[in-house]
């Protein structure tokens, strides 16, 4: 897994900016930087003591013409992102400066970094674990305050140290039952299945604690996928455009209008929102509608939070009754539009009970809608960098781990011998090492960081 050539690539996003960043990691960064960097104070940049920013040119290794004016930053192993040599170009921005400067450091011995690599070789260096390199890609990803701060939490390893702690107390569980087996004539066995038992029963305990943060963790990492759903003409395009507080979606009095499916994120008092604005379900002749009528469908199946809409104008008729059948497997709001026109709805349907009295036009009961998502998710309060447990394959692993040391608990209350015992907890100490990367296999590895952008 270790591969200790030098590796560049250009880490900010390509397109016309005042500034970009060219970033070289390996035992050669240096030495290939100045062959083609020109220092304006005339020293030489091999000989430049790390954590300095130098001033100056790069030039074309052959001909000696200036390719840019830069400031090269240089960081020493083992302080530096990668735990290696590494040294930072940075150049004016757009397309020919930034290619250009990057062939130059390739014709020089260094290769094209892979997606992730440079995090993967902090991971490999031992400067981070596998947790926290996986919170690099939920930091670039955030999209409110809220994601940004749990991904710091983690970066920072809050998560790992927890990991760590139980999996501390799991090896010192199986030493004392190996020290036991080894010893059956100390009679030791009946205190220490007592012992075990207790530290068993106290692991679950934070493990559990653990998973029921990773709910809301998970939202606050991928975002809450909701649905806007409804038949045709009830307001679901207005209320997208009140939401987002713009004219995203085309509003008329024809009914059929959307047809297609728009997606756009929403910061709802940090929680991330993806607002999901679908074609009116009905039966339909129209060929492309009735496609827009299918997928508004399936949007429903994949929802976490579906806002249904009804028009209070008109009575409640077949078409909505069959979207409310649609919603028995959902988590669902539902909001009466149109507040403004003669209300005609019959209360007596139970749908109705919890409803919410909106209009899509002029805002009012948006405030009572966003109090009720975060009821319903956040029991009322989104509370800051406090969700350790965000990743789907943290839950995973967490999960397993809990199984296997219910295992042990049971075995235990059975009787069973303590090297027996022993086999549940070593495997839920290997699962949750998968959270670090300790007990991961090299190729789910190299496929997280497969994940990731070039140059990060």
């Amino acid at each position: 897994m270790r591969d200790f050539d030098t590796i560049a690539a250009i880490a900010t996003p390509p397109g016309e900016s005042g500034v970009a960043l060219i970033k070289i990691s390996g035992t050669d960064a240096k030495t290939i930087v100045s062959e083609i960097f020109k220092m304006k104070t005339g020293g030489i940049f091999l000989n430049s003591r790390p954590w300095t920013m130098h001033y100056g040119h790069i030039l074309e290794h052959d001909s000696g013409d200036v390719i840019d004016e830069v400031v090269v930053s240089y960081f020493m192993a083992p302080k530096s992102y990668t735990a290696e040599d590494v040294v930072e170009i940075t150049c004016h921005g757009g397309y020919a400066s930034t290619r250009r400067i990057l062939e130059q450091v390739m014709v020089m011995g260094a290769r094209p970094a892979a997606p992730g690599e440079f995090t993967k070789r902090a991971f490999l260096n031992g400067r981070i674990d596998l947790a926290q390199a996986e919170a690099v890609i939920d930091i670039i990803n955030a999209k409110t305050d809220q994601s940004m701060r749990t991904a710091m939490a983690q970066s920072q390893g809050r998560l790992s140290r927890e990991i760590s702690t139980i999996r501390e107390k799991l090896l010192n569980m199986l030493a004392f039952i190996e020290v036991t087996v080894d010893f059956p004539e100390d009679d030791l066995e009946s205190a220490t299945a007592e012992k075990v038992k207790d530290n068993a029963l106290e692991i679950v305990e934070k493990i559990e604690s653990l998973l029921k943060t990773s709910g809301e963790g998970k939202i606050i990492r991928d975002g809450l996928r909701t649905v806007i759903a409804g038949k045709p003409n009830v307001g679901k395009s207005s209320l997208l455009n009140t939401l987002l507080m713009e004219n995203r979606a085309i509003v008329t009095d024809v009914p059929g209008t959307t047809r297609d499916v728009i997606e756009e994120y929403l910061n709802l008092d940090g929680i991330p929102i993806i607002l999901v604005d679908t074609a009116g379900i009905r039966d339909t002749q129209d060929i492309v509608e009735r496609i827009g009528v299918d997928i508004s469908k399936q949007k429903l199946v994949e929802a976490d939070l579906v806002l249904f809409m009804l028009d209070r104008s008109r009575p409640i008729d077949n078409e909505d009754l069959e979207i409310i059948t649609r919603l028995e497997n959902n988590r669902y709001i539902v909001l009466l539009n149109k507040t403004d026109l003669e209300d005609r709805l019959d209360y007596d349907h139970p749908i109705l009970q919890d409803a919410i009295q909106v209009s899509a036009t002029n805002g009012f009961g948006i405030s009572e809608l966003k109090k009720r998502i975060k009821d319903m998710f956040f029991d009322g309060t989104v509370k800051a960098g406090e969700y350790s447990v965000s990743n789907d394959r943290h839950k995973e692993a967490l999960m397993r781990a809990n199984e296997s040391l219910k295992d042990a608990l049971a075995a235990l209350k059975g009787n069973m011998q303590l090297d027996v015992v022993s086999i549940d907890l070593s495997t839920a100490w290997s699962y949750l090492g998968e959270i670090t990367g300790d007990t991961l296999q090299e190729d789910l590895i190299d496929k997280i960081f497969s994940d990731f952008c070039v140059g990060k």
